[in-house]
């Protein structure tokens, strides 16, 4: 492979370390045998010269390559973890994310387990509704024996994805979901209350309109039987609702989505409805789908203006928009799927999911306080003109290689349809009249996507990138590292640093002092503005949590993969309001996290003497990869056992969806 072009890589040693471990080629002894910049260059040559399917000349093939390169090496997209991974090697899988049915016979089911054992073993991550499987106890007709229901079947899957590493690299990941309305629904809430157990999928309720309407009547509603369609039995809605709640307090688990919503936006209604989404809840999937992510980092897009203040360099956004467009479809061609069916699905639908990372950096750049209407109305300017400029390449794809297969019947085949999606609602940099004129390029020309938008984890390439994770704020500002001989130093945010010294508040002493929390809220001295800019994961409010996710999923043709952050003490009616905002909001879901309910469980209890006593309580570790073994002792005297990153030995937070390493930006998802 020639290199195309002599310039300089710049990777924190994190990322090196990350790269080393999970991404660069390795000869038959497990050495090492490729550079980062190699990589780069394998990843840009492989998905360019998929161009040649469309009888593109040589030099423009060239051309597209030095700019596929230089977008990755210059850190202003990144493609998802198996592109980086398997691009122009002999696996040659490219997808993060796939749907599997769940058809209710025992043939179907185990079909379904090898498939998903292919798609594990090519380092994807795979999704399932179980709402098609007879509930417990129901009889088998052609048996006379009776069935064992769906949270029985989870645990086989589970049990066969313990057994598949991913592509060597990653345990696989699952996502499993029920309808509410399903007579299972209790169990399958409960099903993870023991973290022990079904420790390879994430979980989610699929909740009904019906359900959220009969909960704000406080009313009843029905269980409905999958396979008669008949009404089995009511229950109480707020009473179902209240055990969601409780279990997401407890772990952060289940999760809920919004299916209706989801279907709401189902591109290719006619192709089937949507049951199911990916691990991390982002995409919602058909049956034998998989989809292809990539994240422009916002970090990058803010430059000076005249009069040296931070503004967004629109003109780039827009030019890397539209590159990271082309490269994800000519992903679709250049991949290599585990099924003939998905193959099929994918090329029928073209489904991908341009989305973002970098965004606490830019706020932070910019001044803008994550926490504040102005931070949500730029992100809804931001994701707003990322959409458009997708659309229009997307288009312009369409013109030179065709529209995607199911076009026919589809939302796009209809007049009017983003015009009338996004009237009146326009953020600030795309009007009504350039909506109604991608229309018209639409009726000519259709589009080569059904869906082109998608915020999607981004825990280890937002690491490469050296940008801040998805559109998630800071988890701190300042952490504290062991280094050889028990020294310890500290490491800093850059932006964060760089603002403190520009404005002469910048001390080893002081960030010692915000390395006991990461954040500056209570920090004595620190101006207030400093204090709104610099705002970290649990110095917001889960209302403005909800309400920035909000904002990305205006202009999101998937969904956002976003974690909504409670303090410890936070309460269940804390979390339920929570979850009744996203859905007023038109979320498509939403996961919750309570601070140290799932990987650190100190206890304090009052002896006779009300002396505060310490009792150590295992860490709930769902991941075979995590392990217990960073012991602390807090102010109180409480031993803290904190599962730890395997990568850099740093903590492990819930953010994006998943766990995810606050240090190198390791994830089980991403």
């Amino acid at each position: 492979m020639n290199t195309l072009e002599n310039k300089e890589i710049n990777l924190s040693e994190n990322a090196k370390k990350v790269l080393e471990k999970r991404y660069l080629k390795r000869d038959i002894k497990g050495n090492v045998v490729e550079t980062p910049k190699e990589l780069f260059e394998r990843v840009a040559y492989t998905i360019a010269d998929a161009d040649k399917t469309f009888n593109v000349n040589e030099a423009d093939i060239q051309e597209t390559r030095k700019k596929f390169f230089d977008m990755i090496a210059d850190a202003y997209f990144m493609p998802n973890s198996p592109t980086l991974m398997n691009a122009g090697r002999e696996l040659g899988q490219l997808s993060a994310c796939f749907v599997l049915p769940v058809e209710d016979s025992l043939e179907g089911i185990f079909e379904t387990i090898k498939n998903t054992a292919l798609i594990h073993k090519s380092g994807g991550g795979t999704g399932f509704s179980f709402s098609k499987l007879r509930p417990k106890n129901d009889v088998v007709h052609s048996t006379m024996g009776v069935s064992s229901g769906p949270v029985s079947f989870m645990e086989v899957f589970n049990a066969a994805t313990e057994a598949v590493k991913q592509g060597g690299t990653r345990r696989g990941a699952n996502m499993g979901i029920l309808r509410i309305d399903h007579p299972d629904i209790l169990e399958f809430i409960n099903c993870k209350s023991d973290l022990t157990k079904l420790n390879n999928f994430n979980i989610s309720v699929a909740i009904t309109d019906k359900f959220m309407e009969a909960l704000e009547r406080d009313d009843y509603y029905e269980l409905i039987h999958p396979n008669t369609k008949q009404p089995v039995q009511k229950l109480k809605a707020k009473e179902v609702f209240d055990l969601i709640v409780k279990g997401a307090w407890q772990s952060g688990e289940p999760g809920v989505i919004f299916i209706d919503k989801m279907n709401k936006d189902n591109p290719t209604p006619l192709i089937g409805d949507i049951e199911s989404t990916n691990p991390c809840g982002e995409v919602p999937l058909l049956s034998y789908e998989a989809c292809n992510l990539g994240s422009i980092n916002l970090s990058k897009m803010v430059i000076k203006d005249g009069n040296g203040n931070n503004v967004i360099d629109w003109d780039k956004l827009a030019e890397i928009s539209r590159l990271a467009i082309h490269f994800l479809d000519n992903v679709i061609v250049a991949n290599n799927y585990p099924l003939p069916k998905i193959a099929e699905m994918v090329q029928a639908n073209r489904k991908i999911g341009l989305g973002v990372m970098g965004w606490a950096d830019m706020l932070m750049k910019m001044g803008v306080s994550y926490n504040s209407e102005a931070g949500c109305a730029l992100g809804k300017q931001v994701m707003e003109f990322i959409d458009y400029h997708s659309k229009v390449e997307s288009i312009e794809l369409a013109k030179k290689r065709g529209k995607f297969g199911n076009f026919a019947g589809s939302v796009y085949d209809r007049a009017n349809y983003l015009s009338e999606k996004y009237k009146g609602k326009s953020a600030g940099k795309v009007t009504d009249d350039m909506w109604a004129e991608l229309d018209k390029e639409i009726a000519n020309f259709g589009i080569r996507n059904a869906t082109t938008t998608c915020i999607a984890p981004t825990g280890t390439i937002s690491m490469i990138a050296g940008a801040s994770g998805g559109v998630e704020p800071l988890f701190g500002l300042v952490f504290k590292r062991n280094i050889m001989d028990n020294t310890e130093m500290y490491e800093v945010n850059p932006i964060f640093k760089n603002y403190a010294t520009e404005n002469g508040f910048y001390s080893e002493d002081l960030m010692g002092e915000i390395a006991k929390t990461g954040s500056v809220a209570h920090i004595n001295g620190i101006d207030e503005k400093v204090k709104e800019i610099f705002v970290t994961a649990h110095d917001i409010t889960p209302k403005s949590h909800v309400m920035m996710q909000a904002a990305f999923q205006l202009h999101t043709d998937n969904a956002v993969s976003k974690t909504v952050n409670f303090e410890e003490d936070a309460t269940l009616e804390d979390v339920a309001e929570a979850y009744v905002l996203a859905y007023k909001n038109d979320l498509k879901g939403i996961t919750v996290y309570r601070n140290n309910s799932r990987f650190s469980q100190p206890m304090l209890l009052e002896s006779k003497k009300e002396e505060k006593q310490a009792e150590t309580v295992e860490a709930k570790v769902e991941h075979k990869e995590l392990k217990v073994e960073k012991t602390e002792i807090d102010e109180h005297g409480v031993e803290i056992k904190t599962v730890v990153c395997p990568e850099c030995g740093n903590s492990i937070k819930m953010a994006e969806g998943c766990f995810i390493c606050l240090n190198c930006g390791y994830s089980g998802c991403s």
